[in-house]
C-alpha cells in the first residue's frame, strides 16, 4: 500500500460578503445574538451565475498549480457537495469538463458538512491500492440556495465557498489514519426534505418550504461536541497517537462553541484549533477544506505537523483524518 499524502491546496470564496448587520434587517435577530451563539460575524454568497462547480473549479486551478499537476494528468476527481448545480450530470462532471481533466474519472460524494473528509478518504484508497496515480478532492458549496432566508434559526448559519486538494503518493509522512462512521438513526436532525424521489417538486412542496435546510439545532449542538471528540480521539488510536501530539485540529467550522468544548474534552489549547468560521459561517463540505487550505498557506501548520481533520454532517456522519504534514 502507498503512502498518500496532500500535494496541493486551493481554495475560493465568492466576492459578496453578508454581515449580521445586513440579516438583522432581513430577519428578527441581531448581531450580538448570532456571534454569541455561534461566532459568526460575516458569511460569503455567490453572484447570481455562480454554481457549485464554478466554484469547485477555481480552487482545483490552485490546488493543481501548488501541486504541478496538469488537469489533463488528473486521474481522478471527487467533489463533496449537498448543492450540486443539478441532480445529475455530477458536479464533478461539470469540473472536469471546465478544467479540461478529460482523463479523469469523477463523480460527486454526498456526505453533508463530513462531505470533504470523506471524499479524501475515498480518494487514499484508489491512490494507496495504486488504482490512480493522483486525485483532485473538492468541498464546494452553494449553501445560499438552499438556505431558508425567511427563518432565523438557519439563515445566520451558512455561507458559500470551495477548497480544493491533490492527492498524491508520498515518501514519507502523508495520511496516517482515517476514521469515519455514522447513523442514519438521527438522519432527521439535520436534512433537505423536498426535490428527491420521498418528496418530488411539487406545487405543494414548494408551499411547504421543504426545498430549504431543516436543522434542529439544540439536539445537534450536544451530539456534535461528543461526535467530533470521539472521532478525533478514534483517529488518534488509529495513528498510534495522542492529543498532546497534535500540532493543529482543522475541524468542520459548524459553530465556535462546539469547537471550543470539543478542544476542552480532548485537552487542547484554544489556539491550536483553527477557525475561520467568524469570516464565511459553516459552508458545510467547504468549511474543512477552506480552513485546510488556510492553514497551510497562512504557514499554521508546517512541515512535519501532526494536523488532524474532523467533522460531522447531516447522515448524521462523521469523519476524523490524521495527516502528518
Amino acid at each position: 500500500m502507498r503512502k498518500v499524502g496532500i500535494v496541493g491546496v486551493g481554495e475560493y470564496l465568492p466576492d459578496k460578503i453578508l454581515s449580521n448587520l445586513d440579516l438583522e434587517k432581513m430577519v428578527d435577530t441581531s448581531d450580538e445574538w448570532i456571534t454569541t451563539r455561534t461566532g459568526i460575524k460575516t458569511r460569503r454568497l455567490v453572484s447570481p451565475n455562480q454554481a457549485a462547480s464554478d466554484l469547485a473549479v477555481n480552487a482545483a486551478r490552485q490546488a493543481l498549480r501548488e501541486a504541478g499537476i496538469l488537469a489533463a494528468d488528473v486521474d481522478l476527481i471527487i467533489v463533496a457537495t449537498i448543492s450540486p448545480d443539478m441532480q445529475f450530470p455530477s458536479t464533478a462532471c461539470f469540473v472536469q469538463r471546465t478544467l479540461g481533466a478529460r482523463n479523469a474519472v469523477c463523480f460527486d460524494v454526498s456526505a453533508a458538512c463530513a462531505g470533504f473528509v470523506y471524499a479524501l478518504v475515498v480518494a487514499q484508497q484508489f491512490i494507496a491500492c495504486s488504482t490512480y496515480k493522483n486525485a483532485l478532492v473538492i468541498g464546494s458549496e452553494v449553501l445560499s440556495s438552499i438556505t431558508d432566508w425567511q427563518d432565523r434559526n438557519t439563515c445566520i448559519l451558512f455561507g458559500d465557498g470551495a477548497g480544493a486538494a491533490v492527492l498524491a503518493p508520498v515518501t514519507s509522512g502523508g495520511i496516517l489514519s482515517t476514521y469515519l462512521g455514522s447513523d442514519g438513526l438521527l438522519s432527521d436532525l439535520l436534512m433537505l426534505p423536498g426535490g428527491g424521489s420521498r418528496n418530488p417538486t411539487t406545487h405543494q412542496s414548494i408551499d411547504k418550504r421543504l426545498h430549504y435546510i431543516k436543522m434542529r439545532g439544540n439536539e445537534l449542538f450536544k451530539l456534535a461536541v461528543k461526535i467530533m471528540t470521539d472521532a478525533a480521539q478514534e483517529a488518534l488510536r488509529r495513528a498510534g497517537l495522542e492529543c498532546k501530539d497534535i500540532d493543529c485540529v482543522i475541524p468542520h467550522q459548524a459553530n465556535t462553541r462546539i469547537l471550543l468544548n470539543m478542544a476542552k474534552r480532548l485537552g487542547l489549547p484554544a489556539e491550536k484549533i483553527y477557525l475561520n468560521i467568524d469570516k464565511y459561517g459553516n459552508m458545510s463540505s467547504a468549511s474543512t477544506a477552506i480552513a485546510l487550505c488556510e492553514a497551510a498557506k497562512s504557514n499554521h501548520i508546517k512541515r512535519g505537523n501532526i494536523v488532524l481533520l474532523d467533522a460531522f454532517g447531516g447522515g448524521l456522519v462523521w469523519g476524523a483524518c490524521v495527516i502528518k504534514w
